[in-house]
């Protein structure tokens, strides 16, 4: 995914702003359990590379970008869009195209000239200076794909080494090709090989046929499918607590539903709604209220927290 600023503005050019926008970054990747192999964010623009767990991208990046203007308005005392229209996403094939999309979002600062290919790591606002310290590591910062591709290369301190250099390798290829790259990223819908792109397309058809045939329930059955990984999430994290689902207390505010309430709110897209009615919290606005009190006392954000370390996406 890439956002530029209106007008190709400064828009995270000013104190604090690129690093206001990794904030809501990592809230949008818990709440949304995105998997992120790469990001970075620029003075006019950012760039992710996101693997879905559910089928939640134009939500998750409504929330995640809303959430960012409302926070950039307000500091600045100002209103309208900072970005220049919607997000563009460009759909990636996993291996070595997904690679080298990741290697291309890593090596932004040095094509804009803001680091050297030598110091790439030292430019703070994206994923490559988070990679090598596991302790500061975000959970939903994915390693996989970069050091896989860069060679198989193990997620150790010499292992970030070899990837340094193999960027700086990479940095010195052919402009042309740099270009190339640039162009098919920019313009395309796709990367990756024919096969990938015919399979794409024929899914897209098949998938056209279906909502067709249902006449406009696609929607519904889409729904469906994204309660279902809530209420396989919620299973989990119920037997990872020892709750039993079948027993829960009968106040609506009852502390096992809104410990449960607020973990799934933390980890996937679940609505309020869904949430009031699976654990008869009463009103939607009722389970939302419920799970802010919570996390608002020290002690109800530990529980989340042991909870979410528990149950990992």
């Amino acid at each position: 995914m890439i956002n530029r600023g209106n007008y190709r503005s400064s828009i995270f050019g000013g104190k604090g702003a690129a690093e206001a926008f990794e904030r809501v970054l990592d809230l949008a990747a818990e709440r949304y359990a995105w998997r992120v192999h790469a990001y970075v964010v620029m003075r006019n623009h950012f760039h992710l590379a996101i693997e879905l767990t559910e089928p939640n991208l134009s939500e998750g990046m409504k929330w995640l970008q809303g959430t960012w203007i409302r926070r950039f308005n307000a500091i600045r005392t100002q209103i309208g869009r900072p970005f220049q229209g919607r997000y563009k996403a460009l759909l990636v094939e996993p291996g070595d195209a997904f690679g080298r999309v990741c290697h291309y979002i890593h090596l932004n600062p040095v094509r804009a000239k803001v680091v050297s290919a030598t110091e790439a790591s030292s430019y703070r606002p994206g994923s490559l200076a988070k990679f090598a310290d596991k302790k500061q590591r975000p959970a939903w910062l994915d390693p996989s794909t970069v050091l896989d591709t860069a060679g198989g290369l193990k997620d150790t301190a010499r292992g970030w080494r070899c990837y340094g250099e193999y960027l700086e390798f990479l940095a010195e290829d052919a402009v042309a090709k740099k270009e190339l790259v640039a162009k098919k990223m920019s313009r395309g819908w796709c990367l990756g090989s024919f096969e990938f792109k015919k399979q794409q397309l024929e899914e897209m058809k098949e998938r056209g046929a279906e909502l067709e045939r249902f006449k406009g329930s696609g929607a519904g059955e889409l729904r469906k499918e994204r309660e279902q990984v809530w209420e396989d999430r919620l299973v989990a994290l119920a037997a990872s607590a020892r709750i039993d689902l079948g027993k829960l207390g009968k106040r609506k505010s009852a502390p096992e539903k809104v410990l449960l309430a607020a973990v799934l709110k933390q980890s996937t897209s679940v609505s309020n709604g869904w949430l009031a009615t699976r654990l008869e919290m009463g009103q939607a606005a009722s389970a939302s209220q419920f799970v802010r009190r919570l996390l608002l006392q020290k002690e109800g954000r530990g529980a989340v927290e042991r909870l979410l370390s528990r149950v990992k996406t």
